[in-house]
């Protein structure tokens, strides 16, 4: 009698437990269809015919066509300005990443006085209207003649990408023991050394969430590249912006989500490739932190 009780027991406290998880998992669901239903709808007007994307009640395929992704695409050098996204996101990310983690780790090792101030005022440089920045840019890249170059849009990326490296690569940095670097400094190591060798190797996960993060925020800036680009450096936003404008008869809905379709792509599949790294990135940051 008492096995059955406590086998009874047993179930009864697993039935909520169960529930409960059901409960967690249907809610997962229902906001990751609610976050991806602006993207399939994206997906599904770039493959509709013109009269086929204001039809009432929407559908979310009547007749499938590629037109969309081939003639006016062809038109709007996406090929060349998709590269260019490329060259300036990686290398503005590459960029900031080694800055800002140098910036980081003096911060976190460094005997600086005030130096979790000197951090928060960087940090709130990012809370500086980007306008402000890009006009002063403008006038500096006019006078030196670097006007539609890529390195001015990297360098001006780095503006904001440097500060959000910095401060998160600090918070890794803190959480390893100084033990490390001073056991290495102790063999003969120099402060660099023991950086390059011992500290970059162990904040690995870190550098690569981070770098993750700073190219999605490079891939999708539009301000710094609608300023100071023209043509030979402009970017896909850039694109987008001017397919929305150059029309008199309104937003061409299907090209634009064409294009946008061709942006979003390339992040999910970068995203999906380096998900392990950004897990564990994540994961390593929120325990250690």
């Amino acid at each position: 009698m008492v096995t059955l009780t406590a086998t009874a027991a047993r179930r009864g406290g697993a039935r909520p437990g169960r529930l409960g998880r059901r409960l967690r998992i249907g809610a997962g669901i229902g906001a990751t269809l609610l976050f991806l239903f602006p993207v399939l709808w994206m997906v599904s007007t770039s493959l509709k015919l013109p009269r086929d994307i204001f039809t009432t009640p929407p559908r979310w395929v009547s007749s499938v066509t590629l037109d969309n992704y081939t003639s006016y695409l062809t038109q709007a050098d996406i090929g060349p300005r998709m590269a260019n996204t490329v060259i300036v996101a990686a290398g503005s990310g590459l960029l900031s990443l080694v800055a800002g983690a140098m910036a980081g780790y003096a911060l976190a090792r460094l005997p600086i006085r005030g130096a979790g101030l000197i951090g928060g005022l960087i940090l709130a440089s990012r809370g500086v209207p980007p306008i402000a920045l890009a006009v002063p840019m403008f006038l500096v890249a006019r006078r030196f003649d670097l006007i539609d170059q890529h390195i001015t849009l990297i360098l001006a990326y780095c503006t904001f990408l440097i500060p959000y490296v910095m401060w998160l690569m600090r918070s890794f940095f803190l959480a390893l023991p100084r033990e490390l670097e001073e056991s290495a400094m102790l063999d003969g190591a120099s402060r660099f050394g023991a950086f390059f060798r011992i500290i970059v190797p162990c904040s690995l996960p870190g550098l690569i969430s981070t770098l993750i993060f700073s190219v999605i925020l490079a891939w999708e800036e539009l301000l710094f590249a609608l300023i100071l680009t023209n043509r030979n450096a402009a970017t896909i936003p850039v694109a987008i912006a001017g397919m929305a404008a150059d029309t008199e008869q309104g937003a061409m809905w299907g090209p634009l989500t064409a294009v946008g379709t061709l942006t979003v792509v390339p992040v999910v599949v970068f995203a999906l490739f380096v998900q392990k790294w950004l897990i564990k990135g994540l994961a390593e940051g929120a325990t250690k932190g």
